[in-house]
């Protein structure tokens, strides 16, 4: 099914390859062509001041040719370094359709909560997670917009507005390719907050007479100091140097205070504008892409003129460190006067610029799912149930393991069976199990189409606990850290949703006696309050626990098998308890006399 999308970037990637080596030759051709238009250029210049014969014009077409021949050799180089973004954006895709994806992308490492009730869990975050997988993002808000859509569940209503956009985007692949371009490839641009909190403050504002005043006197100055060099009048350049140099120093600390916070906010917002005007020039139908489209056009100027004109105005203040402004700064007011342009830009739209990065962020997170779902046309959109709880998932799988290697099963648990107790020997499969069921839910819940032939679920809050960790600097237990994180699903069943927990090797850092104690207690409050969930075990024990909750709760396994001495799984999901044990001859395998 993945077919499509290779074939459509393969042939993309071949003409862009073509178009690269066609700007590349380009390129050399008229950079030959400046250097001899040059040395033509001397060759004739020299010609004209030693011969009165020769004409003054040949040298100066010569000098024209090579001001043609750079523009010309200019656009050569952006078109190459286009063709480069391009190249790079189709080559990750087809590195995610053959599974060479990981480490290549963003992480989101800054997202990962350790007291969330599922993200380390779930491998949400970090090298070779969902996030990774997921993320196409070109500005800080993309990215944390998709991050906090991972972290927490939409609701049902949300959830189909989001699909039905990422229906819209699927196939826009000159969009998704359209915004890869754009800018130097940077992960990280655009600080969304600060940029957001700056245009909240409050502006320095001065009355505009002030600012035509001293832009009066920095044109007298600069008046005067041509005058000095051209007729001696120094006298009066040094009255005109002694007012403005005061003024400057009267407005210094005012400067100082502001200047910092702009430079803070304005990173990359020339790549904020670009990805703006390639929203703001597209034509969706889907309701929520036209409502986030309307919202940035709801003024008269659209966000990315605006963000340009910021841009522009930001970079005036920073050019006030090259060493020629620098100098005659305190007599002409430049940093001043751009600073209070920057400043007037603020007071007009400062307050829009956290509507626009939501909505741009939205739509970044929204092309980011829609790549998925043009990738991987074989996963479906799940339905949602009003009877809860539920999970009802058929022929589904890990979203991060590639399908060639996917092994898909089925689960239903409902109001009828809340609890299934998984048991198996090592490797055959329980933890990735669970984290499916849990990755397939946070998939769902976040708008985008799930690794499965259908998926039907109620709203569920996910508590997870398969990977936890002890922290020897917190002075806290393996033990301890689980026994928290069950306490804080636990405290999710107060919530209005079903609980949906994931439970791997409960209680395992405890003697035999007190964990079947323990988790007997922890599971049976767990289905009293109404959660749904999964358990995985090595101790055969536990598995009595789907005794005691019967016909609420029921055992499956994982099994293996040994052929010619060597162990073998089929990571098939199948009623009733394990009866094989594989920890002996997996110590054998490895050399260990046991």
């Amino acid at each position: 099914m993945s077919e499509a999308p290779r074939i459509e970037y393969s042939r993309r990637l071949e003409a862009l390859r073509g178009d690269e080596s066609r700007f590349e030759h380009r390129h050399r051709a008229l950079g030959i062509a400046t250097l001899f238009s040059g040395v033509a250029a001397l060759i004739l210049g020299i010609l004209a001041l030693w011969s009165r014969s020769a004409s003054i014009v040949w040298p100066v077409l010569a000098v024209i040719g090579i001001a043609v021949f750079a523009v010309l050799n200019e656009r050569a180089i952006r078109g190459r370094q286009r063709c480069r973004r391009a190249i790079t954006f189709h080559e990750r895709a087809l590195a995610r359709l053959d599974d060479r994806w990981m480490g290549t992308g963003e992480t989101g490492d800054r997202f990962l909560e350790e007291s969330h009730p599922y993200s380390r869990d779930l491998d949400l975050f970090g090298r070779g997670s969902l996030f990774e997988l997921l993320c196409t993002a070109r500005t800080q808000a993309g990215e944390e917009t998709l991050a906090r859509w991972l972290l927490h569940a939409a609701d049902p209503a949300e959830v189909r507005r989001r699909q039905e956009a990422i229906s819209d985007l699927r196939d826009r692949l000159d969009l998704r390719e359209g915004l890869a371009v754009l800018g130097e490839d940077v992960r990280l641009g655009v600080h969304a907050e600060p940029l957001a909190a700056w245009g909240e403050g409050d502006p320095w504002l001065v009355p505009m007479l002030l600012r035509i005043l001293l832009g009066a006197l920095g044109v007298l100055w600069l008046v005067a100091a041509v005058a000095a060099i051209a007729w001696g009048q120094v006298l009066f350049l040094l009255v005109v140097t002694a007012v403005n140099f005061a003024i400057s120093y009267q407005f210094r600390r005012h400067l100082d205070s502001a200047i910092p916070p702009i430079e803070d906010a304005a990173h990359d917002l020339e790549l904020l504008s670009k990805v703006l005007a390639r929203f703001e020039s597209e034509n969706f139908t889907a309701p929520k892409l036209v409502d986030l489209q309307g919202a940035l056009r709801r003024q008269g100027m659209p966000p990315s003129r605006s963000i340009a004109r910021l841009n522009r105005r930001t970079d005036l203040v920073d050019s006030r460190d090259q060493l020629a402004i620098k100098v005659i700064d305190p007599f002409i007011f430049w940093a001043l006067q751009s600073t209070w342009a920057v400043e007037a830009w603020r007071k007009e739209f400062g307050s829009l610029i956290r509507q626009w990065l939501v909505a741009v962020g939205e739509m970044e997170a929204l092309s980011s799912l829609a790549s998925y779902a043009y990738e991987n046309p074989a996963d479906v959109f799940p339905e949602f149930s009003e009877t809860t709880p539920c999970f009802d998932a058929q022929a589904f799988t890990h979203p991060l393991i590639p399908e060639s290697r996917a092994i898909r099963n089925d689960l239903k648990l409902d109001s009828d069976l809340r609890l299934v107790i998984i048991s198996g020997p090592n490797m055959a499969g329980k933890s990735t199990f669970i984290r499916a069921v849990g990755l397939n839910a946070v998939l769902a819940q976040c708008g985008a189409p799930v690794r499965a032939q259908r998926l039907r679920l109620s709203p569920l809050s996910i508590g997870a606990s398969v990977c936890i960790l002890d922290s020897l600097q917190g002075g806290i237990s393996r033990f301890y850290a689980e026994i928290k994180r069950l306490k804080q699903i636990s405290d999710l069943t107060q919530a209005p949703s079903s609980v949906l927990f994931l439970l791997d090797e409960l209680l395992q850092g405890t003697n035999s006696h007190d964990r079947r104690i323990a988790a007997a207690a922890v599971v049976r409050n767990l289905v009293d309050q109404g959660a749904i969930g999964l358990i995985t075990t090595h101790d055969l024990a536990l598995t009595k626990i789907a005794d005691s909750l019967a016909p609420l709760a029921a055992n499956a396994h994982f099994e293996d098998r040994i052929e010619n001495g060597l162990l073998f799984f089929d990571h098939r999901l199948r009623p009733g308890i394990v009866q094989t044990s594989n920890a002996l001859d997996l110590m054998r395998s490895i050399g260990l006399d046991v």
